[in-house]
């Protein structure tokens, strides 16, 4: 059987291993590793067999053609500099086993076309104005920020990393926009990291396209567009109100879906809070376990389209586990990419029922 060296680093560093960890496991030198991913020479059988086992891929993973891949500077993460080279890694292999899925579903299925204007003229806080207005949105409130993004074109997928410091992050691949969210994150701060990458898309196209460096100021003004596009300037204004205590922030939070840091922080830059107001509420609400659990919780919002899609499959007999085997990968792995959302355990994939539908 054909081996691919590449698709042994991608798929050792999509599980987060080492060489010297890989070496240890199969019994062997750091040395024998270098030589299977520089394709000097490929692993024996039971070596191969142990690798399989070891990271959690099918052998004919390993026979496919080279990976499409993103650049770590094409990626629009949060916290690079929290963030070690092996968990960067193993976000980015996440990515690219999206595409992967994706243009598996794309091949059967007709999806959005992307809307996204490029924006980076603009200020973050215009951006996000502009932005409403071209979406016909005005200054209502977004009930569900994955479905709006997922009908302008957007393709979201979920990031299943138990580490805070990859919130989430966006790429353009082929000219199609993709958002990865974190799932282990409380639902509204989800949703503010939606709208943080939303505005990369829109201002920040050039660069994640172009290798500029990803900087602390493109994520302050990333934030900036994601609390005025989540709380429109007016929307906020218009529910003024006397004396803001924690409170009355949890009853507010309600109409934009945010969270009691994130409504905070808008009102004191709408000039709404003193300075010592927000910096009281800022302690209360850390005080109170606010900041990482979120009172009156919202439910996590999961992918429209994902689950379309799903049922489309369902109907035509093509399980979860058939879809692992047509992609050769596992079947957490495409668990992991879609919200948890699950295909029923029906039959094989049959070739001559695939259909291209329009989803949205």
């Amino acid at each position: 059987m054909f081996f691919n060296p590449s698709r042994l680093e991608f798929a050792r560093t999509r599980r987060g291993w080492t060489k010297a960890r890989l070496a240890k496991e199969l019994g062997l030198q750091v040395r024998s590793i270098q030589g299977y991913e520089s394709g000097e020479y490929a692993p024996e059988p039971d070596k191969l067999a142990l690798i399989c086992e070891l990271l959690r891929f099918p052998a004919e993973f390993f026979a496919g053609d080279d990976l499409p891949s993103i650049a770590p500077h094409a990626a629009s993460f949060r916290s690079m500099s929290k963030m070690s080279a092996t968990l960067r890694n193993v976000a980015l292999g996440t990515g690219i086993t999206a595409f992967l899925l994706n243009d598996w579903i794309e091949e059967r299925f007709r999806l959005p076309e992307a809307d996204v204007p490029d924006l980076s003229d603009l200020s973050p806080e215009d951006a996000a104005a502009s932005l409403r207005r071209i979406w016909g949105l005005g200054e209502a409130p977004i009930g569900n920020l994955v479905h709006l993004l997922e009908s302008k074109g957007i393709r979201l997928y979920s990031l299943a990393i138990e580490a805070r410091e990859v919130d989430a992050f966006s790429v353009w691949h082929e000219g199609n926009p993709f958002v990865f969210l974190n799932t282990i994150k409380s639902a509204e701060h989800s949703r503010f990291d939606a709208a943080h990458e939303l505005g990369h898309l829109v201002r920040d196209r050039h660069s994640m396209l172009h290798g500029k460096i990803h900087s602390p100021d493109m994520e302050r003004e990333a934030n900036a567009f994601a609390s005025a596009f989540l709380m429109p300037k007016a929307s906020v204004l218009a529910r003024r109100t006397g004396i803001v205590t924690v409170g009355k922030l949890i009853q507010l939070k309600q109409n934009w879906g945010v969270s009691l840091a994130a409504l905070a922080f808008r009102m004191n830059q709408l000039g709404l809070l003193s300075e010592w107001t927000y910096r009281n509420l800022c302690i209360e609400i850390a005080k109170n376990g606010y900041r990482t659990s979120e009172p009156n919780p919202m439910r996590h919002e999961t992918s429209q389209v994902l689950r379309k899609v799903f049922d489309a499959l369902r109907s035509d007999g093509i399980s979860r586990s058939a879809l692992a085997r047509e992609l050769c990968v596992s079947k957490e792995d495409i668990d992991n990419l879609t919200f948890g959302l699950a295909l029923s355990s029906v039959s094989q994939i049959d070739s001559q029922s695939q259909k291209r539908l329009r989803i949205g």
